[in-house]
């Protein structure tokens, strides 16, 4: 089973250096076993060109190795984080993808304006708040996490699979690496969407509440009927 999961993170990670939201060593993909309790995640540092998923790296959700010689994505307390507070989320990706990290860095929720967005993302993206010197200076990665988790008091994280982190970029998750990747796709899109919108009407109103639960609900609802069985 963790090879096999191996397999799937490092190809999960490839697909987002392929889908050109990832450059460079910026981004990486996990996924969470929940039958062992494991995590597999990308290594820190290393190229995409060279990566293997014999490399991938395996931990506990205490962040105890289990398997690997290299040193985990420095981001992994951040996945862990969610792992723990999240349940239903089995995969998590993070890009520095220009149009989002665009959103992030403003510190702005990304609105819902249109139906693009609601297929995937009930309402606004949120924001997370700012660190405190304190935060930073302390367990940072695992601050990251937390402040996230703290947006998403009362609100289920399966309707809302991204998150904006203040000043820094984004975060999706889904059931598993690959729905985590097209998550990180799809934030992409309507985040360039949303600034050319803002660009064309400087107030834009923002999609219905109505017109947003149609398209979310026909996909992801008890009685989603877009595609097929």
């Amino acid at each position: 089973m963790l090879e096999d999961l191996k397999q799937t993170v490092c190809a999960a990670n490839l697909a987002l250096q392929r889908s050109g939201l990832v450059i460079l060593t910026w981004g990486n993909v996990s996924a969470f076993d929940a039958d062992s309790g494991l995590v597999v995640i990308k290594p820190s540092g290393v190229s995409y060109d060279a990566m293997t998923a014999d490399q991938m790296v395996v931990l506990d959700l205490d962040g105890n190795a289990v398997e690997g010689d290299l040193r985990p994505s420095s981001d992994t307390p951040t996945h862990l984080a969610l792992y723990r507070a999240f349940e239903g989320v089995s995969g998590i990706a993070h890009t520095h993808s220009p149009y989002a990290t665009a959103w992030a860095q403003a510190c702005r929720s990304l609105p819902a304006y249109g139906t693009t967005h609601a297929d995937h993302y009930r309402g606004d993206i949120p924001v997370t708040a700012a660190l405190t010197p304190e935060q930073i200076a302390g367990d940072y990665e695992l601050e990251t996490g937390l402040a996230i988790v703290k947006v998403f008091e009362g609100r289920p994280p399966t309707e809302m699979p991204a998150v904006l982190v203040a000043s820094h970029g984004p975060f999706t998750w889904g059931k598993d690496a690959a729905a985590a990747v097209e998550n990180s796709i799809v934030l992409e899109q309507v985040a360039m969407m949303a600034i050319h919108t803002e660009a064309l009407s400087p107030q834009p109103r923002g999609i219905s509440r109505n017109l947003l639960d149609k398209h979310f609900l026909r996909k992801h609802g008890k009685h989603a009927y877009y595609g097929q069985s």
